[in-house]
């Protein structure tokens, strides 16, 4: 039975390397449509958990596992073994593609994922790439590393196919949001198509893996941009006594040519910070300056310094100084509803505030501690309890996540002051009230 035949049947083993918010969502989308997944990742407490069919992701429910990894059938396992990349038929690729401190692109887990793969691949296996990255990646990269173990289109194919997971969007899906691939050749298409149509709506292919890649961080590009131009109005705005969120919404009555984008305490998650970046990078290799996306990451990341003077600004106008105060975040997440903290303007101000000499903690009802990340190894806090007690004790509560689960006129009760990031308070009466 060739490839094609196997992935049309949903015969084929997929493998998926990574299983965080990306490839979690990708495993049981496969293990739906009938196909056995074999997940790797290089944690091992991950990796048992999945095993014993409990998730680690609070928006993807344990049951949806369990039923999978149960015997006497069982169709999912997880494992640490890279030496078993030459079981699945398709592998794809979910791994980080973080920024370095410099702000330059870091691929060292797709490199040594990719070399992992090199050792191992066995004639008519599909790579696919999914972590987000600069155009020409898959070929500059991953294709002279596999290379050496066939041509590709012949031996093995390779192609590009961005994910585009919204985590905790109730709407979308990986089944109904359309799958963007791009292949090295005309065969690596073909494969690449074969393998998403089992299991989304729609597939979107494009002519090459460059055009794949660009395609994402021109989705991810427009977001920042956006966002970056709200931003800068919405300080304008203080500044002129206008309220920027009656603005957006006078704005989009306009039944055509316009978008709403709100404006916040800045930009988090895994993509929208960083993709910018990678072509900001790449395009200097072209001698071609992108001021327009670097203006845009600069207006973002400013936002959390911005958060900050409106806190000092706002403490002052009560009679205390930053140093000394005891502050309170309220949401560390990058986003309402969800478990996740990456690259979280609310960790970044946060920090700010530690550096500045506040007494900081904070609340969210999603992320019960703050530790072990990247950028601030140095962060060892857990969420404190939300009572009335506790929001009394501040100095000043600063709202930067607008989780659903907060109760805000509750909290504006109790809070000696506010400084909301979101509009999360808006209607709700109180000089005590200050948005950042």
């Amino acid at each position: 039975m060739t490839l094609l035949d196997k992935l049309r049947q949903r015969q084929a083993l997929v493998g998926v390397i990574g299983l965080g918010y990306v490839g979690l969502p990708l495993v049981l989308r496969f293990l739906e449509e009938g196909f056995a997944v074999l997940g790797f990742d290089t944690d091992p407490a991950k990796v048992e958990k999945l095993n014993r069919g409990e998730s680690y992701i609070k928006h993807i429910a344990a049951h949806r596992l369990k039923e999978w990894v149960a015997a006497p059938a069982p169709r999912f396992a997880a494992t640490t073994d890279l030496s078993r990349l030459q079981e699945p038929d398709a592998l794809l690729i979910c791994v980080p593609t973080p920024l370095t401190p410099h702000r330059e692109p870091d691929l060292r887990y797709v490199e040594a994922t990719t070399r992992a793969i090199a050792q191992v691949l066995r004639p008519g296996q599909l790579v696919s790439l999914e972590s987000t990255t600069y155009p020409g990646t898959t070929e500059e990269v991953l294709l002279p590393l596999l290379s050496a173990r066939g041509s590709v289109g012949r031996d093995f194919f390779l192609v590009f196919s961005p994910e585009r997971e919204d985590p905790g969007n109730p709407t979308f899906g990986v089944k109904n949001i359309p799958k963007v691939v791009g292949g090295v050749t005309p065969a690596c298409l073909e494969h690449g198509v074969a393998l998403y149509k089992s299991i989304v709506d729609r597939v979107v292919p494009v002519s090459s893996p460059k055009a794949a890649e660009m395609s994402k961080l021109l989705e991810n590009i427009y977001r920042a941009v956006n966002i970056a131009l709200v931003n800068e109005l919405k300080i304008l705005c203080l500044r002129l006594g206008i309220d920027i969120f009656e603005v957006i919404e006078a704005a989009k009555t306009k039944p055509f040519g316009f978008q709403a984008f709100y404006p916040g305490p800045g930009l988090g998650g895994h993509c929208i910070p960083i993709d910018p970046f990678y072509l900001t990078w790449k395009a200097r290799e072209y001698d071609c300056p992108t001021r327009f996306i670097e203006l845009a990451g600069e207006v973002n990341t400013s936002m959390p310094y911005f958060v900050l003077e409106r806190i000092v600004e706002v403490l002052n106008q009560a009679g205390r100084a930053l140093k000394g105060a005891r502050v309170l975040v309220l949401g560390i997440a990058y986003k309402k509803d969800i478990d996740d903290n990456r690259e979280s303007p609310g960790v970044k101000i946060l920090d700010l505030l530690l550096q500045r000499g506040a007494w900081v903690d904070y609340h969210d009802p999603h992320i019960p501690h703050c530790r072990g990340m990247r950028h601030y190894p140095h962060l060892d806090l857990a969420s404190v309890p939300l009572t009335p007690e506790t929001l009394r004790s501040y100095d000043c509560v600063v709202l930067v996540t607008d989780h659903s689960a907060y109760d805000y006129p509750w909290i504006a009760r109790h809070a000696r002051l506010i400084v909301d990031t979101r509009n999360a308070f808006r209607g709700i009466p109180g000089e005590h009230i200050h948005r950042a």
